[in-house]
């Protein structure tokens, strides 16, 4: 069974070719580690076939990422944008935790009482 474009109303959007470049993994590689012809590879690339949900699976263990970080409903803005806002989270969110800690190191140690 050949998977099929489900047209404007639902989407698949994928990271396939971004991913493979990065691996430096030509669309024979991929296909021959997830067991499909190149030119399925191809297709799903362009958005041409969505793939079934055992071959979206395949693919993502080849990549070790989840799905979503691979296949979206939605478009996918360029990477490098995602990886620094991610970067940009995760920095905030330390930053805020060490905030966190240091206030309540504070208030401990204010609330101390010195033994007599």
């Amino acid at each position: 069974m050949s998977p099929v474009r489900r047209g404007d109303a639902l989407p698949v959007f994928n990271r396939i070719g971004v991913l493979r470049a990065e691996r430096k993994m030509s669309r024979a590689q991929l296909a021959q580690l997830v067991d499909v012809n190149p030119q399925t590879v191809g297709a799903l690339e362009r958005g041409d076939h969505y793939p079934s949900l055992d071959l979206a699976f395949r693919i993502c263990w080849v990549f070790d990422l989840p799905v979503e970080a691979v296949f979206s409903r939605t478009e996918f803005g360029p990477l490098s944008t995602e990886v620094y806002r991610n970067a940009l989270s995760t920095e905030v969110y330390r930053n805020a935790q060490s905030t966190e800690i240091n206030r309540s190191h504070r208030t401990t140690e204010g609330s101390e009482k010195p033994s007599a």
